[in-house]
Order: structure tokens, then C-alpha cells, then sequence
């Protein structure tokens, strides 16, 4: 019988399925079973409206479901297992109501052990919420619905910190496997003022890139491409950030920068953001507002895998992201976004595309 090899995925599974049978048993040991669920969920349905120079304009309503629960399995180890309709986009659970009443995919958006070793080191394995630190929660590098796949030691001892990971992108049976290797650090610094300093870099390294397809059946995404579709570049790509909060009045207020550098590429190789945020939509009556700006060059970063409402999705594009929250009652929160952006820029056919989004989510 041929042998099969143990890849990074296969000590993912180990890892998890691990994590929960060794620790099972303390639970039901110490309680009832039922007295260690949490439910977790939420549903957003909204509006969405593009106007894109050049093509027919889009009005349509989505909705996202997420539904599940965190396992508390004992002091240490936590399991979180989430069903979204997150189908085959890996920065987007968004679906459309599309009027033909066909079943919407659904799957596991999140399924991953949260390991306390110790005061200071935490250790996740799976399909995880994204462990790396994003300056003012901009999608620069990362949308906010992606949940890599692999596993991530994160440490954290007074004001430093430091995340290492390694997470499977792709898949391949005919030719090698596509991994990131990601690794963040910095400090984070409470100030005599009360306010708080974070600052940092990052370094990501994707591997086996040239002469494959681009990631997850997306196509380009804005990344440069060769006449059959395939990626021509490497991406090693490096982070700085930093954000400043503060207070104006006893209203949370903070600053932010994001930039980012591919050091494998001489051109259109390097993003950034800049921008704030005011308020905090925590209780029913308070709320929250933010600005960015952002400029993504077509391959400072992979496409795949930023936001995908930020100028249509992926790279090779410059604009304004203005996003707004209020709590309307407990757990009803109303939502808006407004994007102005210029796209494609890099590809020689700089057109506008703006977006609109307003929605209404559920959470429980």
C-alpha cells in the first residue's frame, strides 16, 4: 500500500479532534454538558447598490446567517463551531435573494479549538476567527469575514505581542500545496493620559505561487496574470501599523495607519490605509462611525483575500470607505456603508465604482 505523506491540514484535524476528546470528559466531570454551550449567531439582511462606470448598474438585498456555539471544555481549552452561508467565497457570507427559491449553500465558517497554555500563549487550530491584528479593523490585508484555515500561536507578555501562523491556502492534487506563513508583532502601550499607543509589523510569506491558478477559483482579482490565467509574481509581503485611542470628551476616538509592501515585485507593489473612528455601538442608543482611505496597488497584496466590497473586490484600487452603526434596541443594530472608489488604475482602464449598503442585523 503506497504511503500518504502528513501534511499541514491533516495536523490541523489531529490538533482538533485532540483538543475536544481530552477534555470532554473533565467537563461532563465537573457539570452538566449543557452548562458549557454558549450560542453564538446573527442575521443581516441588506440592501446593496453598485455604480460602476461602464456597466449596468446593480440594486439587489443579501442576507448572511451565522449560527452556532463555543464549547467551553475547561479552563483552558474553548471549541467554536459556526454554520454560515458562506458557500465557496472566502472573504464574503453574504448570499442574494435571487428570487428562484433554491436552497443557499451553507457550511462551516468557523471550526476551531482556542488553547490557553498559559497566561501569555494561545494556541488555535482549524478554521478560525482571523488571530492577526488589523489597525482600525481596515480590510487592507484582510476582509472581516475571513477565517483562515491552519493553526496560530499568539503571545502576549505585558505590552508586546507577537502572532505566529500557518495557514493553507490551496489545495492542489496535480502540484504543490499553496501555505501562508504569517507572523505579526509589536507593542501595544497604555499612556499616563489614559490614552494607548498599538504599533507593529508583519511579514507574509504565500508559497507556490507563479505559474499557478489564482487562489480559491477567484481569478485575478487585480494580481498580475500570464496568457493562461495564472499568477506571475511572488508575494512576501511586509506590514507596518499603528493606531492611537483616545477619547474626545468620553466619546472613544482613535487614528490609524496600515501599509503594506511586496518585496518579491519592482511594480504596483505597495498599499495603505489611513483613517479614524468615533463612538462605539455597544449599548441600545450609542453608535459608532469610521473613514478610510485606501490605496491597494494590483500586487502589493493577494486579491483573494482583502475586502470584497473595497472597489469590487481585490486590488488595483484607490477610495473612501465610510462605515456607520447605531444600536437601535439590545442585540438590533443598523448599518450603512458608502464606498467611492477608483478601480483598476494599475490595468490602464481607471474607471469609478461606487457602493452603497445599508442593513439591519439580528444577533443572539
Amino acid at each position: 500500500m503506497k504511503s500518504r505523506s502528513c501534511g499541514l491540514s491533516d495536523l490541523v484535524a489531529v490538533t482538533l479532534l485532540a483538543g475536544i476528546s481530552t477534555t470532554a470528559v473533565c467537563a461532563q466531570e465537573e457539570g452538566r454538558w449543557t452548562d458549557t454551550i454558549t450560542p453564538i449567531g446573527d442575521v443581516r439582511l441588506q440592501y446593496d447598490a453598485i455604480d460602476e462606470d461602464g456597466k449596468e448598474d446593480i440594486e439587489r438585498a443579501r442576507y448572511r446567517i451565522h449560527v452556532g456555539a463555543s464549547l467551553q471544555f475547561s479552563d483552558s481549552v474553548q471549541a467554536y463551531f459556526i454554520l454560515g452561508t458562506n458557500g465557496d467565497n472566502p472573504v464574503s457570507d453574504n448570499k442574494v435573494f435571487d428570487g428562484n427559491y433554491r436552497t443557499g449553500d451553507f457550511g462551516f465558517a468557523r471550526a476551531y479549538v482556542d488553547w490557553s497554555a498559559n497566561d501569555r500563549m494561545r494556541l488555535y487550530a482549524g478554521k478560525m476567527k482571523n488571530p492577526l491584528f488589523r489597525p482600525g479593523g481596515a480590510p487592507l490585508f484582510w476582509d472581516s469575514d475571513f477565517n483562515p484555515e491552519g493553526a496560530a500561536l499568539s503571545y502576549r507578555s505585558g505590552m508586546l505581542f507577537a502572532t505566529a501562523a500557518a495557514f493553507v491556502v490551496e489545495k492542489r492534487s496535480s502540484a504543490d500545496d499553496s501555505l501562508l506563513y504569517a507572523a505579526q508583532g509589536g507593542f501595544s502601550r497604555n499612556l499616563s493620559t489614559g490614552d494607548k499607543l498599538t504599533a507593529g509589523l508583519g511579514y507574509y510569506d504565500y508559497t507556490n505561487t507563479i505559474g499557478n491558478q489564482p487562489f480559491k477559483n477567484r481569478g485575478a482579482r487585480g494580481n498580475s496574470i500570464d496568457a493562461d490565467g495564472n499568477l506571475v509574481f511572488d508575494y512576501d509581503v511586509l506590514q507596518l501599523f499603528v493606531q492611537y485611542d483616545t477619547s474626545l470628551g468620553k466619546m472613544p476616538f482613535a487614528v490609524f495607519a496600515d501599509y503594506a509592501q511586496n518585496t518579491e515585485v519592482d511594480i504596483h507593489d505597495a498599499g495603505f490605509s489611513f483613517g479614524l473612528k468615533a463612538g462605539k455601538a455597544k449599548a441600545p442608543g450609542t453608535w459608532q462611525v469610521s473613514w478610510a482611505y485606501q490605496d491597494i496597488e494590483a500586487d502589493a497584496l493577494i486579491g483573494a483575500f482583502n475586502d470584497s466590497d473595497f472597489g469590487g473586490g481585490g486590488t488595483d484600487a484607490t477610495g473612501h470607505l465610510v462605515k456607520g452603526k447605531y444600536v437601535l434596541r439590545e442585540r438590533w443594530i443598523l448599518g450603512g456603508t458608502l464606498i467611492v472608489t477608483e478601480v483598476e488604475k494599475n490595468a490602464g482602464s481607471e474607471h469609478d465604482y461606487t457602493r452603497l449598503q445599508l442593513d439591519i442585523e439580528f444577533k443572539f
